[in-house]
Order: structure tokens, then sequence, then C-alpha cells
């Protein structure tokens, strides 16, 4: 059984309170350029699964773009609200996969980081990917960032997402531990998904020119500096030879 996303608590408070360090100098950057998001012709994007509202704060400060940002945590949007508010961000609380109030190709790019492994069912994946693509506009793009299958068990600069050694069958529950500043640890449940799941899911929700991309460090650009004086400034950090993180990208 997974993480209970909706009961809030110390989940959300402590899934907040976590440094998502290589996710900004590896996995964020990397859905950033998948989306394009400094096309000229990509105005609104959606953040299907926004937790504190972190990655959508992101979007917005460094793209003239408007935010549509949902989830279904009332206690990660009521976060995301206080401390990420933004004039060019609305949040939505969720009940299902349907995106009731948007209409046919209705944003330009859209991103799930962290929603596919935090799922154990099959078809409400299936069930996301395709109002994702109801959503989205021909063109449009839709990336999928979540750890990656191919390096579970690996202890990175701030997480480990599995144990070692053990070979995981697609769904099967894994122990995920994120390491908070100060030495706390917050232990949560995820889902093993393989990366043909990733390719599967999207291809049959209409997405085309299916891709998918696992960046080590030094393939990104550190250009926010967040690498000097981090847990990433050691000889040999593990995300220089192991890929913490897959990103599956999809046209529609």
């Amino acid at each position: 059984m997974g993480t209970d996303w909706r009961a809030g608590g110390a989940v959300a408070t402590g899934f907040d309170d976590y440094d998502d360090l290589p996710e900004r100098v590896l996995g964020y950057p990397t859905v950033f350029s998948a989306l394009r998001l400094g096309d000229p012709d990509v105005r609104t994007v959606l953040d299907y699964g926004c937790g504190p509202g972190k990655v959508s704060l992101r979007v917005a400060e460094d793209h003239p773009v408007a935010v549509e940002a949902v989830d279904i945590s009332p206690g990660m949007l009521e976060i995301a609200r206080t401390r990420r508010a933004h004039p060019r961000i609305r949040y939505h609380e969720l009940t299902g996969p349907r995106l009731d109030f948007l209409a046919d190709d209705a944003v330009d790019a859209a991103m799930c980081c962290y929603v596919f492994i935090n799922i154990g069912d099959l078809d409400r994946i299936r069930a996301i990917a395709a109002e994702v693509h109801r959503v989205l506009r021909p063109g449009g793009r839709f990336a999928v960032l979540d750890t990656n299958p191919d390096t579970t068990g690996v202890r990175f600069s701030t997480f480990v997402s599995g144990e070692p050694g053990v070979r995981y069958e697609a769904g099967q529950p894994r122990r995920v531990l994120l390491h908070l500043p100060g030495g706390g640890v917050l232990e949560l449940r995820d889902h093993h998904w393989p990366r043909d799941t990733y390719v599967d899911v999207l291809t049959e929700a209409g997405f085309r020119d299916v891709t998918t991309t696992a960046p080590l460090l030094g393939d990104v650009a550190d250009s926010a500096g967040a690498v000097p004086g981090s847990p990433l400034d050691v000889d040999r950090p593990a995300e220089a030879d192991h890929p913490p993180f897959l990103v599956t990208t999809g046209v529609k």
C-alpha cells in the first residue's frame, strides 16, 4: 500500500521541508527543457500533482506563463496557497482524475512530477494520462518526472527509493526515505513502474514521439548555482554515476 497523500499532516509538512536538491539540479530543468517553456507559444502550463507548489512556483517565476496547479491533497494545497501564492498560479483540489474546469485543448504544456510512482493502480495512471491528453492542445508537450526505475536502491544525496539489491515487479510498493535538513527522515511508500510502463501509458493515451531521458550530474547546466557547498559538492556523488530520475515526454 502506498502513502496516503490525501491525509496531509506530517506527510505534507515533511514533504514540503524536504530539500529537493537533485530535482532542482537534474529533474526540473530536464522537464522544463522538454516542455520548451521558453517558447512564445507556451503560455499556459498544467502541473498535475503540484503538491506544496514548489515546481509550479519555479515555473511561474522563471517563465511568463499561467500555471494551472492541481492536487488531491488539501494539506499540500494549503501549504501551496500559503507559502507559494503567485498571481499567475491557480491551485485546484481534485477528487478524481478529471479536470472539469479545463476545456479540451486548453493548455500548452503539462507535467506530472512524482505522480505515477505514487499510484499503484495502472488504470488510474492511464486515466490521468488520457485526461492530460484531452486538455493539452495539439502540438503541446507532456513530461512525466519520476525516480528512475533502473537505479532503485541507490543512495542519492537526499533520498533513497527501494532497497538495494531488490528486484521489484511492476506496481510493487517500495520504501522511500527522504533525508530532511537537520537530520530527520521522512519515510514514504511509492510504487515501482518500469521504464516501458511510462512509454506504454503515454502511447496508449494518444501521445506521439514518446521518449525517455535519464540525466546524470553534468548533463544539465547548474544555472541556479545549487551544487556548490551542497551535498552534491563532493568528489563523486551518486548522481554523477547513477541517473536518479526518468523523464518521459510525449507530444499531442
